[in-house]
């Protein structure tokens, strides 16, 4: 079977988990094959948009605890943080392209943490996210520790990793977890609209922009405007910003091409 589901249309790559009898859980397979996918879209030059998303009722439900209690498959928690988890996180955050997190159903664990890894994050109104490590005598990883105070604030971050609580998707908007909230029945629409336009837009832009964010979560504000005047100085020579300024003087919509 195969756990990763890719379809590239316009430019965008829709990237599924699919193993939904499972609410789609990690076993090593998945997480090795979703790393070739990500590989495969971030250098492939007719992608220039993602979208993380899931088959089924779940987006993820963090890892496959059957995989970690089976003394014949069980690779260890080192294995599975350093060769699944943590290989995951970072791809998609130096991937030069944007990934747009589609969250279906509830995100779990590690599913939760990939999903708030993601560049911009929506989910329909019935999908909930749990910080659920705490429950098993677990800590947080794949970088929940990371993004979660960054996104929400220690305190609450605090809170939601030692309580184990849900948190709906209409909740997760108002504290500034998610990007946006979307009746279920406009989901597909709302995902798909927003990936067509972000593959439309000026792809080398954006992938500066996504490396000016990581740089900023450690930088100091010198470092931060120094790496802004680099960026902004290369991006300035790019043929995108031509033609963004030449459709702005005619009153055109531009027709960026991602260079």
């Amino acid at each position: 079977m195969n756990f990763i589901e890719l379809e590239i249309v316009d430019k965008v790559a829709t990237i599924a988990l699919n193993r939904p009898e499972v609410f789609n859980s990690f076993n090593r397979e998945m997480a090795l094959n979703l790393q070739k996918v990500l590989d495969d879209c971030a250098s492939n030059p007719g992608v220039r948009a993602m979208v993380l998303t899931g088959k089924g009722k779940a987006f993820c439900a963090g890892q496959d605890l059957k995989e970690v209690t089976d003394p014949d498959l069980n690779p260890g928690f080192k294995k599975i943080l350093e060769e699944h988890y943590n290989p995951i996180i970072l791809k998609i955050r130096n991937i030069k392209k944007p990934v747009l997190g589609a969250i279906n159903g509830v995100a779990a664990g590690a599913g939760a943490n990939i999903a708030l890894a993601c560049d911009i994050v929506v989910a329909h109104e019935k999908v909930s996210f749990i910080q659920a490590f705490s429950l098993i005598g677990l800590v947080p990883d794949s970088a929940g520790t990371f993004f979660l105070p960054r996104l929400i604030g220690f305190q609450k971050a605090s809170a939601l990793a030692m309580l184990g609580d849900k948190v709906s998707a209409i909740e997760a908007e108002k504290i500034g977890m998610i990007y946006k909230c979307v009746p279920a029945e406009s989901f597909e629409d709302t995902v798909t609209q927003l990936s067509v336009k972000l593959a439309n837009m000026p792809t080398k832009a954006l992938g500066m922009i996504k490396g000016l964010l990581n740089a900023s979560m450690g930088n100091s504000l010198e470092d931060q405007l120094a790496m802004e005047s680099k960026y902004q100085i290369e991006a300035a020579q790019s043929e995108d910003y031509a033609e963004g300024v030449a459709a702005f003087i005619e009153k055109r919509n531009p027709n960026f091409k991602g260079g």
